[in-house]
């Protein structure tokens, strides 16, 4: 009840004046039925901008760090964050992956739209990076299409680090849903997992208009995380 109320009420008209997004071919989602929106992520606005603009209800994969924090901040997030149509996902350890499977399958058990960014994190740079096969597990067991969706412009208007966003045109695109029933039963084999999901991430690509980096976003960011942490490199002075 209360996503309806922030949906329609509170949250969504704000955003729309905020960013007066325009929308592209929202005829593309499925009217009813169980189907995956894929996209890209460039803001920690992509969370609350698409399901503004989606006519159905949507649940998206959160981390789970937006549901544990301390005090009555943290309680305030965390009921936001479910009220918005978010689940908590734990993305550390062996079973993160197989956990957000569980949690999305359970979604489209339920005949519902699921909210994906398969690049598993925000992008730092504005490019898109490797999309990781989570999603095409998901869409192959479940037997859905997969609508991807470009998110244009909220980088700009939100970059990492910045807490509130400002006044820049957004576009959200959304494509032709991808139908993989040719690959029913094969969700086991790496290759074809590895071939929906660059299928998926070159649909979003094409909406996009990004840069593409065939590397997985969080390895990228730890490495350069990594290069800071050790410093500028000064050549030694010779001993005189």
């Amino acid at each position: 009840m209360f996503y309806y109320v922030l949906k329609y009420v509170l949250l969504g008209p704000l955003l729309r004046v905020v960013f007066r997004p325009r929308i592209e071919g929202l005829d593309h989602v499925p009217a009813s039925g169980a189907a995956i929106v894929a996209g890209n992520h460039l803001s920690f606005s992509d969370h609350f901008l698409m399901p503004a603009v989606l006519r159905r209800r949507i649940t998206f994969l959160a981390k789970a760090e937006y549901f544990t924090g301390p005090g009555l901040k943290g309680r305030l997030t965390a009921f936001f964050f479910r009220s918005a149509g978010q689940i908590p996902v734990d993305r550390t350890g062996k079973e993160a992956g197989q956990a957000a499977i569980r949690e999305g399958l359970g979604v489209l058990g339920k005949d519902e739209l699921l909210g994906i960014y398969p690049e598993g994190t925000r992008s730092h740079d504005g490019r898109l990076y490797k999309g990781k096969v989570g999603v095409a597990v998901m869409a192959l067991r479940a037997g859905v299409p997969v609508v991807p969706c470009a998110m244009i412009g909220t980088f700009e208007a939100q970059p990492p680090g910045r807490k509130i966003p400002k006044l820049h045109p957004v576009v959200i695109r959304f494509g032709e849903p991808l139908d993989f029933s040719r690959y029913a039963g094969l969700e086991r084999e790496k290759a074809v997992l590895r071939a929906v999901t660059d299928e998926i991430m070159y649909a979003v690509l094409t909406l996009s208009g990004q840069e593409y980096v065939d590397r997985y976003a969080a390895d990228v960011k730890a490495e350069e995380a990594a290069k800071a942490a050790k410093g500028p490199r000064f050549p030694r002075l010779p001993h005189r």
